[in-house]
């Protein structure tokens, strides 16, 4: 992610971003992906303490290298587009299609030096690698092992989580909240049930396909599997079962118990 495409210019952070990808998406199919307002507001003690002081320690290996780097000197078009300086050619490119590579070259001049574009700089000032994300990720899963048996601790997975893990996760959680609006907007509004399966099949699957870059709706529909909750099928056995014998869950509970007794009830041995 680069300052631009999060609107993080001049000092400025909006509550929320929705930003564009092309060459930096999968397959570089074009997606969007959109940026909550909590994440954006946890950005805050890292580009004011935190990237300040990395960005400064670089700065020499920076001015080494400045031919080798792409100098922006304006944004345009709202920061989709910039301008700027590479080995002495002024050249314009749009931000969503500018390459990994290509973007780790980009800085910007201002008054304390050059300021890489990237959002997330590492070693040197320049943009993070694959390989140093994924140094990350080994040491936040380092922490959270080391935390794993505090109470309020999750449950671990078994092995170490990937990045690719998100994105599933992402798609996942929102497919079922836009599959719940609209079974509640249908509810409202008294639709019958034919178009409602149209709107549950169509709306919340197309939006996660576009969020997701999916080529063919078939890839999306993998997710439908996983958007029954098994316990809701628990408690309509059990209304079903109530209804039908007149029976409360206390009197089931004391079925069972009773069940459970008699199960554990010492043998008796019979003498003739």
């Amino acid at each position: 992610m680069l300052l631009p495409e999060l609107g993080l210019v001049d000092g400025r952070r909006p509550a929320f971003a929705d930003v564009e990808l092309k060459a930096c998406a999968k397959f570089g199919r074009p997606r969007s992906v959109y940026v909550a307002p909590d994440p954006m507001e946890l950005l805050d003690p890292y580009l004011l303490l935190e990237r300040p002081e990395i960005v400064a320690k670089a700065q020499r290996s920076r001015r080494r290298r400045h031919r080798e780097l792409f100098v922006i000197q304006s944004l345009e078009a709202d920061g989709t587009r910039v301008r700027g300086v590479l080995d002495g050619r002024t050249i314009t490119r749009t931000v969503k299609n500018m390459k990994p590579d290509f973007r780790r070259l980009a800085v910007v001049e201002t008054g304390d030096g050059l300021d890489p574009l990237a959002l997330f700089t590492g070693q040197g000032g320049r943009m993070l690698t694959f390989s140093a994300w994924d140094k990350i990720r080994w040491r936040a899963w380092d922490r959270m092992k080391a935390w794993a048996g505090d109470r309020p601790a999750p449950v671990l997975p078994r092995r170490c989580w990937v990045y690719h893990d998100l994105r599933h996760t992402f798609a996942l959680r929102l497919l079922i909240f836009l599959t719940r609006e609209a079974l509640n907007d249908a509810e409202d509004q008294g639709l019958p049930m034919s178009t409602l399966l149209d709107h549950m099949t169509g709306n919340p699957l197309l939006v996660v396909q576009r969020r997701l870059g999916h080529a063919h709706p078939s890839t999306t529909y993998r997710y439908i599997r996983y958007l029954k909750d098994p316990m809701r099928e628990v408690d309509d056995a059990f209304r079903e079962w109530t209804a039908a014998g007149g029976a409360s869950y206390i009197t089931i509970a004391r079925t069972l118990m009773d069940l459970e007794d008699a199960g554990h009830a010492p043998t008796r041995t019979l003498h003739p």
